[in-house]
């Protein structure tokens, strides 16, 4: 696996806090976050099934520039350029 790291949330500590990685092997996104309790989950599952091998994960809105690296590195595999 080829995880590259693009970032941390810089509100929280280094060791326990949301992360996002993008798997450019798989082209797929790998997101570390804070686990859903059971009432989210209950709010997913109204909107459709969540399978036992899925997880609901939650980061913050202040990591949306992250997300948006994240999003622009695997388009970026996609099209066949390297950032």
């Amino acid at each position: 696996m080829a995880l590259r790291l693009i970032g941390i949330d810089p509100d929280t500590d280094k060791d326990h806090c949301p992360t996002v990685w993008v798997d450019e092997e798989k082209g797929e996104f790998v997101i570390q976050g804070w686990k859903a309790d059971e009432r989210l989950e209950e709010e997913v599952r109204a909107a459709g099934p969540l399978p036992d091998y899925e997880a609901v994960v939650r980061i913050p809105v202040r990591m949306v520039d992250i997300l948006k690296e994240a999003c622009d590195v695997a388009d970026a595999r996609v099209q066949g350029t390297d950032r």
